[in-house]
This record gives C-alpha cells, sequence and structure tokens, in this order.
C-alpha cells in the first residue's frame, strides 16, 4: 500500500498540467472519499502509517484502495447508493471529516459533526437505489439537506429515515423523481420519517410514505411542507403530527388511509410563547396554511382531518376533507368525541383558500373550534355533514341515537354541525356553503355571540340553521338559513337584523324563520336590511323598519289567504301571509331585486321588510348574479309572475323556545 500511495502522490503533484481536473478516490469499506485535487493542498504521509487529505486521517490498514481519475466533485455532498441488502456512500473530500458513515446491510448510520469550516455550508445528504432492508439514520447538531434522488427503501425493524439531528433539516424531493419509504409493522419508532429537530419537506419530486407502527412523518419540532407531490397512503396513527407549529405553503398533499387524525400539531412545552416574527422559535400549536393542495380522507373514530393544538390560520390553498368515522368514547375526559373535518383548540381565521369538508359519521363536524371563528375575505367554506346523532354513555354505544335527548347529559351524545364553535363567530366576508342531513344537524353554532357584517352564508339544516347561545346580529352580507325541523335563526339572546340581506326558513309551528330568546326576556329586532322569513317572526318582536305579510297574488297567480291568512302564534301577533312552495319570487326594494325559490315545505306564512316598502311577485322567470347556491339571484332581473298583495305586520308567531345547541 506504501508504494501505490507514492505513486498516487506523484501522479498528483508533479504532473501539475492535469492537476486541476484530477480527483483522489479513497475506499474505506463501503465508503468513497473524493479528494480534489485543486483543493487537496498538502496530504501528509506520517510515519508510513497515516494519510491526512483534507482534514481527514486514514490509517493504511483501513483503506482498501486508492486512484486517481477525473471523477467531478460536488462540495458538501454526501452520496448514498441502496442495492438491495447493501449500500455504498460516497463523500465529498471538503466535508470527509465531518462524516462518519457506519454499516449494517443497507442500514446506514451517520454522524455528523461541526461544519463551521467549509463556511458554514450545511452537508446534503443524497439517496438513492432500492432496498427492502435499508434505512438512514442521521446524528449530530447542526443543519443538514436530505435530498431524496429516486429511492425505495422498506425497513422492516424500525423507522425508514431516522433523524435525531435536532436542528434543522430540509427532507428534499428532487425534481422529477418518485421516492417511496415504509417502515416495519412493529417496532419503536414514532414514524416512517421522524425527526428530532425541525423539518422543512420540500422539493419538486413526489414522496410516497407508509407508516406500518405509528405516524406517517413526525417532527418533534416545526414542520413546513411546500412544493413537492406528498402521498401519504397507509398509516396506524397520524399522517404528519409535529409540535410547535405547522406550515402549509404549497405542494400538493394526499393523506389516505390514516389510522387517526390526518394532520396534527401540538404545543411542544406546557406554555404557548404566542406568535413570534418569521416563528423563530415559536411554540404555540398553531397552524398556517398558505397555498398547496391538501386532499385528506380520515376514516378512523373521531378522527380529525387537520387539528391544531393551538390557533388555526388559513389564507390560501384548496384543502379537501372527509372524515367517516363515528364518534367514540373518551374516557380521560369522560364525553363523547367526534370526528371533524378541521379542529382547533383555540382560535381559527379563515381569509381565504377553498374548504371542502364533508362529515358522513354519527356526530361528525365539517369545521369545530374551541375558541373563536372568524371568517373573511376571499374564503370559501363547504361544510356537510350526513350522520346522525352519536350516543355512548360509556358503556352503551348508538351510533344513530333517535331518542330524546332532553333528559340525557350532554357529554353522552354528539350532534352533527357543519360548523361548530365554542367562543364567537364573526363573518366579515368570504362565502360559506353548509348542509347537515342527520338527526339533530345543525348547520352554524356558536356558543357565544354570532356576527355577520359580510359575505355570503348559505345553509340548509335539519335543525337550526344558524344558531348562537347568546346575541346574534346580521348587519351586512348576504344569508340563507334553512331548517327541515326547527328555526331558520335562533339566537338565545338577542337577534338583531341591521342590514344585508336575509332569506330565512323555519319548519312548521312552533318553529319560526327567525328566533330570539323572549322566554328568558331577549326580543327580535328586525332594524334594517332586506328580509324574506318564511314561518314568520318571533312573538314580540321589535320592528323598527316595517314588516310586511305576503297575501295572495293578483291575478289569480297563488292561492293565499291574505292579509292575515294564516292563524298568528303569538300573544298579540299578527298572522303572516300565504306563500307557494318550488316556486321563484321577485322581492324588489328601492330598485334593487332579489328573486328567491321557495322550497318544498316550510312553517306558515311569508314575511318581507325592505329600508322602503318592497313589492312581491310570484312566478317570476329570474336570472342575474346566483347567490345562495342556486336558491336566489341578486341582483336579479326578472320578467312575468303576478303581483301579491303586502299588509302591515306588525307581531310575530310563537318561537321554538330557547333550544340553544345540541351536544358536541
Amino acid at each position: 500500500m506504501k508504494k501505490i500511495l507514492v505513486a498516487i502522490l506523484c501522479t498528483l503533484y508533479f504532473v501539475p498540467l492535469y492537476i486541476d481536473a484530477q480527483t483522489l478516490n479513497v475506499q474505506v469499506g463501503n465508503v468513497t472519499y473524493l479528494f480534489p485535487a485543486s483543493q487537496a493542498g498538502v496530504m501528509p504521509f506520517s510515519d508510513g502509517t497515516t494519510l491526512t487529505a483534507m482534514g481527514k486521517t486514514f490509517t493504511l490498514s483501513e483503506i482498501d484502495s486508492m486512484w486517481v481519475d477525473e471523477t467531478a466533485v460536488t462540495d458538501n455532498l454526501v452520496s448514498i447508493a441502496y442495492s438491495s441488502s447493501s449500500a455504498t456512500v460516497t463523500v465529498a473530500g471538503n466535508v470527509a471529516q465531518y462524516v462518519t458513515p457506519t454499516f449494517s446491510g443497507a442500514h446506514v448510520t451517520i454522524a455528523q459533526s461541526n461544519t463551521d469550516a467549509v463556511g458554514n455550508d450545511e452537508i446534503t445528504y443524497q439517496l438513492s437505489g432500492t432496498s427492502s432492508n435499508g434505512s438512514l439514520s442521521l446524528s449530530g447538531s447542526y443543519k443538514c439537506t436530505v435530498s431524496l434522488a429516486g429511492v425505495t427503501l422498506t425497513n422492516p425493524n424500525g423507522a425508514a429515515i431516522n433523524i435525531t439531528n435536532s436542528k434543522r433539516i430540509q427532507l428534499s424531493a428532487k425534481n422529477g423523481t418518485t421516492n417511496t419509504l415504509t417502515d416495519c409493522a412493529s417496532g419503536s419508532q414514532k414514524a416512517c420519517v421522524y425527526s428530532k429537530g425541525q423539518l422543512q419537506i420540500q422539493g419538486n419530486g413526489t414522496l410516497n410514505v407508509i407508516g406500518n407502527t405509528k405516524h406517517g412523518i413526525k417532527s418533534a419540532s416545526y414542520i413546513s411542507v411546500k412544493n413537492l407531490t406528498l402521498n401519504i397512503t397507509s398509516t396506524v396513527g397520524d399522517g404528519i403530527n409535529c409540535e410547535e407549529y405547522m406550515e402549509i405553503k404549497s405542494g400538493t398533499i394526499t393523506l389516505s388511509g390514516i389510522g387517526d387524525d390526518g394532520i396534527q400539531c401540538d404545543l411542544g412545552g406546557t406554555t404557548s410563547t404566542g406568535i413570534t416574527t418569521d416563528h423563530e422559535d415559536e411554540d404555540t400549536g398553531n397552524i398556517y396554511i398558505s397555498g398547496g393542495t391538501v386532499a385528506i380522507t380520515a376514516s378512523a373514530a373521531a378522527a380529525k382531518g387537520i387539528k391544531s393544538a393551538g390557533d388555526m390560520y388559513i389564507t390560501g390553498g384548496t384543502l379537501d376533507v372527509t372524515t367517516s368515522g363515528a364518534g367514540k368514547w373518551d374516557s380521560d375526559d369522560s364525553e363523547t368525541k367526534a370526528a371533524a373535518g378541521l379542529s382547533a383548540d383555540a382560535n381559527m381565521a379563515i381569509s381565504g383558500g377553498t374548504l371542502t369538508l364533508k362529515a358522513t359519521g354519527s356526530g361528525g363536524k365539517g369545521l369545530k373550534c374551541d375558541g373563536a371563528l372568524a371568517v373573511s375575505d376571499s374564503a370559501f367554506i363547504t361544510a356537510t355533514t350526513t350522520g346522525g346523532l352519536y350516543y355512548n354513555n360509556g358503556s352503551t354505544e348508538n351510533t344513530n341515537y333517535t331518542g330524546n335527548t332532553d333528559n340525557i347529559s350532554s357529554s353522552y351524545y354528539s350532534s352533527p354541525k357543519g360548523i361548530k364553535v365554542a367562543g364567537a363567530i364573526t363573518i366579515s366576508g368570504g362565502k360559506i356553503y353548509v348542509t347537515t342531513s342527520g338527526r339533530n344537524g345543525e348547520g352554524i353554532e356558536s356558543k357565544s355571540t354570532l356576527d355577520i357584517t359580510g359575505g355570503e352564508v348559505a345553509v340548509s339544516a335539519y335543525d337550526d340553521a344558524i344558531n348562537a347561545a347568546s346575541h346574534l346580529t346580521i348587519s351586512g352580507g348576504m344569508v340563507y338559513a334553512r331548517a327541515t325541523n326547527n328555526d331558520g335563526i335562533d339566537a338565545n339572546g338577542n337577534c338583531y337584523i341591521r342590514g344585508g340581506l336575509v332569506y330565512a326558513i323555519g319548519a312548521s309551528s312552533p318553529e319560526v324563520a327567525i328566533d330570539a330568546n323572549t322566554e328568558s326576556g331577549y326580543k327580535l329586532y328586525v332594524q334594517g336590511g332586506t328580509l324574506v322569513a318564511i314561518g314568520g317572526l318571533e312573538s314580540g318582536a321589535s320592528l323598527t323598519q316595517s314588516c310586511y305579510s305576503a297575501g295572495s297574488s293578483s291575478g289569480g297567480g297563488n292561492s293565499g289567504g291574505g292579509p292575515g291568512g294564516n292563524s298568528g302564534g303569538g300573544p298579540g301577533g299578527s298572522s303572516s301571509g300565504s306563500w307557494s312552495t318550488n316556486t321563484w319570487y321577485a322581492l324588489t326594494v328601492g330598485s334593487t331585486t332579489f328573486a328567491f325559490k321557495t322550497p318544498s315545505s316550510g312553517g306558515s306564512g311569508m314575511v318581507v321588510s325592505g329600508a322602503s316598502t318592497p313589492t312581491l311577485v310570484s312566478g317570476v322567470t329570474a336570472s342575474g348574479t346566483s347567490i345562495f347556491d342556486g336558491v336566489g339571484y341578486y341582483p336579479a332581473t326578472v320578467s312575468g309572475g303576478s303581483s301579491v298583495t303586502l299588509s302591515s305586520y306588525s307581531g310575530g308567531n310563537s318561537g321554538g323556545g330557547p333550544g340553544g345547541g345540541m351536544g358536541w
């Protein structure tokens, strides 16, 4: 070996004409170190036993072979090539002294030390090839990149990639490559891909992940995702699990076959730091979604599509989340829990993006928030639930409970709801379409106040369409609220209609179109806006703005009862007139017309109101800007039809009582 070494050194140092293109290759087992002559400088050969090249010292006894060629070397690159039951590693000379690989078949373990001496540039570990019995384990305390360049890895004994480096790691799928990582079906690993430090998942390639023991991807710190196509096709636990916070900036994420939540972000410590500048050292449990396409299918009982321990902020992107699992009993909290497309333990703010949320399991929610919810700007939310009422008292379960819940603990049952919020709801913009069809399914419910100042809200629900446990105010925007078995709009405090366009439909008596909690001394106030209420108004309403009862149409267009055609429900209340089912009407207030289609059934009578004396026409042909998912046009252009007689309306119908919301 000594003679070979002398010959190589002579080749490198006595042929200067070619020196810049030459590379010294040093092979030690399955590792080859590449030292470019242009960087190598002096390579001490001490006592005939050791060679030092670019800070890396070798003993002659460990060197298997050495040769000189013209191999191009990329600084800071460590290439790991898998082939069946073995792997080879190639290390760029400028980082050779900082990288220590060891092997067990195709299981590669790399210990990384200080990289400050190479200008703080991070090392890139590039993985390629295929192994059905291989993995990468990486330790150290410095930032680095793991580049997936067409690798298929299955580890039958643990994680496919396990990174105990506590610093930021970039996991990058190289452009044009497809990469698949799978872990074993038993073991102590936390995920198929695990990082103790921050994990930035990116690139322009594709990453497929299968988690057979627990999560698909897990970081003990934050996770951010951008650009790449990420498919997690099967997990026992969460699809993606992290702590501190999570960001989705761009890319395409598809999660299916998930054994628990799709994406879950927990608080790393015990106390939130609050949002920090550029999220530096942030630990909030927050989730931030600003772009990308996310599709999640979760079937586990009480599973959440996307769940944050802190706040959730959605400013862009396309989210399509379906949960199909039934509710379940939580023995720790001694209450039922249900599935939800989006779930935040704190607040939620949605100002952009297109969200399609569907829950088919019993008790399921489209969106659930334990704090306050704010919807604004260009957000477009569609929430649909089809499941029934879930019941479980810890020993008895019924996934389609049809009994009376009045005398049982609310901890024992969970009602399906499109949007369920423990705090206040404020809607100032965007679009919200909600449909619930299962028993006791409410559309939008706040356990506090609910304020609508803008945007478009369209709700069709089995139970209350829009419900607030306290005061409810509509002062702008466009609101459609239809309940087939309860009130269209229900406030358990005062209800204020102050502006905007409101089309409310309640079920048959004693339910009404718009209800306030008069039993506790509260009241419905109609003070402005354009209003259509099928099913009448709560008894004792304060009508600062004039309201009118729709009677018969002139020219025989509708059979109507005329003013007072239906019996009024409340003490001293006046009757509201008749209306025709499945018919297009046009309500004109001033110079603006609202065209709306009536349902096939609903409460007795129709009440209308506007800033000036309105006109009402039945049986019109309408066109214009479609709103309320096709139920209305505003502003509308209409033709034909028959005028409907309007008479003064000054009272109300008996409301459906305080009711409140059903269980969680």
